[in-house]
């Protein structure tokens, strides 16, 4: 079947099903399998724990309370993961910025021990984009890296060789906090909206450097002028490896019709991120039980997602057994409560498609840095994300882009802008 747009396809999709019933129902699903099977499914964004990279205990077996292992990579089908050397934003002292650079170095290291010592014979590391598809026709998982936020590179700007010779293939100037290199979307609490009016002179620097050494450059975490500034410094196309679209919900974390439209321009790509709070408005009655929640530890009122800076710095004041006790009652309320699902994420795959074009969108699951969405709350739920997306109307050519084609085109564009700038 022809393409002819999510929507149409959908309509189409619902009176077959009126029509033939749950045996409609069965086809889909075996459609969706074997297309889910052909696919290379990439997820750009994987947050990881080093601890959780040892002989002891690690990847290749089940883990508790872990996302992505390789047994639930297995039981999802999920191929590809950037596992991601994020150090949150410090100050800007010598002595902060060497510990962050330390801190980077120590997840760059985990990373190479799954698949250099720990896990070698199921997961490989890719270095290009070549290595993807090659690693994946193996049997292999295939392992990539993405850096998110530059803040490690204050210590030493040079170190960004470094990096790229440790594997990292992506990164993003900023997180929350603004840094040396941009502004960010969350400003600290107290810190102006602006402090470089998007891109620093330093920043445009490391953009100049992300170019020639075929680093791909991620607008996430970054302030809409940030992320525009970005994309115009940029001789390659870019990323935004984890957001969603702020036309479905306002958020300084999405990304508006301007900046999709610069990436669209620009042959870039957004990845829809399964984080609830991205996706769909929190719902008045989690909201109410957080505000409770709130009230009985004194904090600030709010989502700890729009409101954790002032949310920490109360709780954070208070006794370690306070700070355990909010923790364990939040999740509680996280769990029970109504989430955003696999199908409101879809839904934003389905603007960008209708908005910049099929070519323009890939999935991330930021899983381990708060994501997961009902249907899609681990790695063995993956299948559900190619399911949802057949009974749309997506085709198997359409599905193939958004898991990774549309990434891996990225990737062999910014590889060839640093081939060329050595010439």
């Amino acid at each position: 079947m022809q393409h002819i747009g999510p929507m149409n396809n959908l309509l189409y999709a619902i009176l077959l099903a009126a029509s033939f019933g749950s045996a409609f129902a069965d086809s889909i699903e075996d459609t969706a399998r074997g297309i889910h099977t052909r696919t290379l499914t990439l997820d750009t964004h994987i947050d990881i724990n080093p601890k959780d990279f040892t002989t002891e205990r690690n990847p290749g077996m089940r883990l508790d309370g872990v996302a992505v292992d390789l047994p639930k990579m297995n039981e999802g089908g999920l191929d590809a993961g950037f596992f991601i050397v994020y150090v949150g934003q410090g100050d800007a002292t010598l002595k902060a910025r060497k510990a962050a650079h330390e801190k980077a170095l120590e997840k760059f290291r985990a990373i190479h021990r799954m698949t250099e010592e720990i896990n070698p014979d199921t997961i490989q590391l890719a270095l290009s984009s070549a290595d993807v598809t090659r690693i994946w026709r193996s049997g292999k998982k295939v392992a990539m890296i993405g850096v998110e936020n530059a803040y490690p590179l204050e210590y030493d700007q040079a170190y960004l060789k470094d990096f790229h010779d440790l594997g990292a293939r992506y990164i993003s100037l900023t997180h929350n906090k603004h840094n040396l290199f941009a502004d960010s979307n969350y400003p600290k609490a107290g810190e102006p909206a602006s402090i470089h009016n998007g891109v620093s002179d330093a920043g445009r620097n490391l953009i100049s450097e992300a170019n020639k050494l075929g680093i791909m450059l991620d607008i996430s975490h970054a302030s809409k002028k940030s992320a525009l500034d970005i994309i115009n410094y940029s001789s390659a196309p870019v990323i935004a490896s984890h957001s969603a679209v702020d036309n479905l919900l306002p958020h300084s974390r999405n990304l508006d019709d301007e900046v999709l439209k610069a990436l669209k321009s620009n042959n870039g790509v957004v990845h829809i991120v399964a984080f609830r709070s991205y996706l769909k408005e929190t719902p008045h009655e989690k909201m109410q039980r957080l505000n409770e929640l709130a009230e009985e530890f004194n904090l600030p009122k709010g989502d700890i997602w729009s409101e954790g800076d002032r949310i920490f710095s109360a709780l954070f004041a208070q006794p370690k057994e306070n700070i355990g006790a909010y923790f364990s009652k939040w999740k509680e309320i996280t769990r029970t409560s109504p989430h955003a699902d696999i199908s409101d994420l879809i839904d934003h795959v389905d603007y960008v498609v209708n908005k910049i074009g099929i070519d323009h969108v890939g999935i991330s699951s930021d899983f381990g840095g708060g994501g997961g969405v009902d249907g899609w709350e681990d790695a063995s739920q993956t299948f559900n994300i190619t399911l949802e997306l057949v009974r749309r109307g997506y085709t198997e050519a359409d599905i193939a882009k958004i898991w990774s084609g549309n990434l891996l085109r990225v990737w062999a564009d910014v590889e060839a802008v640093a081939a060329a700038s050595k010439q």
